[in-house]
């Protein structure tokens, strides 16, 4: 049978236009359906916009600390719309950006909701299109639980878009986009606690990166409410909004903000018209080549609950276009030692096991740890304290996990990724001569282990 085309994507975000963008260069006919925005979450309402944010918070530090090398300013005042019109500006270039990407490399670019007819069937804006392969991209989309008055409550596609910055949020959760929007708030002024339901945030992170976070945070003034949940929110007269929680206590706020979760986007998709499976959590089922349990159908990224990163589903993407369209080129995704970072301030970087992880999967470890206060700050007030640590089975020398708080912790665990996955040993670390004065050189400096 002669199809429209050989792969119809759903989803121009990451994964889906990385997807697209190979297949189509390596010769195959490639069509791409989106019904928001080109560049998906990440470049709409996720990694690129918040990361934004997280450098106008970071200013507020910047000009505190300014003093102790001799500047003197006068007041800093901060104005939200002008920062949230020039991140707009950015956005809607990177959005040209990945129109002409696709374009540019050949592909079929459908602008509406595409629906799958059947395995080979696609229906948008009332046209029908076949193709050989169908690939779901369509990623996550926030949830804000069902509790009385969740309609007052915002989620971070909403944050981004605020006409002023509150001056009290209440921000609703324990992973990293809680941690890191708790960090935006506060550094630009609010007033702002972070409420969590777990005794600790950021599960899975390492433990000594978890609770030196947690001290950081609160050396900077943040109200962290740890085993606390919200019963009900009610909006007051005065457009506030009083939030009851289970024990009882009651707080107010400007804003609450929820980063609980989020769900694979299936909405009106047509899966009932194929074979598709979901798992319990209602994502995407696929084999290790993508495929679903419609042999015709593939999906990848956050629609699959793997691994929820952007550089993952441009992995996942490439993997697909490969293995369809030019097998001989084709390598697995692999998931070990992905590297991460969180831009709380200050931030995470990590890569590898976790001390926890390492103890579990019946390593004997050795721990490597420092914690110090970094040269830019010895001239200031400021009493903020950098985490690195090491993660070394004691029997092979070999590093098993790398981790960091402090300044460009994402920056300096990039590179130290590579080493990991190439098998680096304790040794390796020891003989690689530190660059100096950085922080990054006490990763090469750390001789006796604090754990064993």
């Amino acid at each position: 049978m002669a199809y429209d085309f050989d792969l119809y994507v759903i989803g121009a975000g990451s994964g889906g236009v990385r997807a697209a963008r190979f297949a189509a260069g390596f010769g195959a006919k490639v069509a791409v359906a989106e019904s928001r925005y080109l560049g998906g979450t990440c470049v709409n309402v996720g990694c690129v916009p918040k990361k934004l944010l997280v450098y106008g918070a970071h200013f507020a530090e910047d000009f505190e600390q300014a003093s102790g090398f001799g500047w003197s300013l006068d007041e800093a005042q901060f104005d939200w719309p002008t920062l949230i019109a020039n991140k707009d500006r950015e956005i809607n270039r990177l959005n040209g950006i990945y129109r002409n990407l696709l374009v540019n490399s050949g592909v079929t670019l459908h602008e509406g909701h595409a629906k799958i007819v059947d395995p080979h069937q696609v229906e948008i804006n009332g046209e029908r299109f076949t193709a050989k392969n169908i690939l779901i991209a369509t990623g996550g989309w926030p949830q804000i639980p069902e509790i009385p008055g969740h309609e007052h409550a915002i989620s971070s596609n909403q944050a981004f878009f605020l006409k002023e910055l509150p001056k009290r949020v209440l921000v609703v959760g324990g992973g990293y986009i809680a941690v890191e929007f708790a960090g935006i708030f506060h550094g630009l002024g609010a007033e702002t606690t972070l409420l969590y339901r777990g005794e600790l945030f950021l599960r899975g992170f390492d433990g000594s990166v978890r609770k030196h976070l947690q001290e950081e945070l609160t050396k900077r003034g943040m109200d962290l409410q740890f085993n606390a949940d919200i019963e009900r929110i009610d909006k007051q007269a005065d457009g506030s909004l009083k939030v009851t929680l289970k024990d009882g206590r009651q707080l107010e706020a400007d804003c609450v903000f929820y980063a609980t979760g989020r769900r694979p986007m299936l909405d009106n998709l047509g899966l009932e018209n194929t074979g598709v499976k979901l798992d319990g959590k209602g994502f995407v089922e696929v084999d290790e080549l993508y495929q679903t349990a419609e042999p015709s159908i593939l999906a990848l990224g956050d629609v699959i609950g793997r691994v929820q990163l952007t550089p993952v589903a441009l992995a996942e993407g490439m993997a697909v276009a490969r293995r369809l369209f030019k097998p001989e080129q084709y390598r697995p995704v692999d998931y070990k030692m992905i590297p991460t970072a969180v831009f709380s301030l200050p931030n995470i970087g990590t890569v590898g096991l976790t001390e926890e992880e390492a103890r579990e999967a019946g390593h004997e470890v050795q721990i490597f740890e420092s914690r110090f206060r970094p040269m830019k700050l010895t001239l200031t007030e400021c009493q903020e304290r950098t985490l690195m640590k090491l993660v070394v089975d004691a029997r092979t020398d070999k590093v098993l996990g790398c981790h960091m708080v402090g300044p460009e912790a994402g920056e300096i665990v990039q590179g130290l990724a590579i080493a990991l996955r190439a098998g680096a040993t304790k040794r390796d670390f020891d003989e690689t001569i530190g660059v100096h004065p950085t922080a990054a050189e006490e990763f090469v400096t750390m001789r006796t282990p604090v754990a064993g």
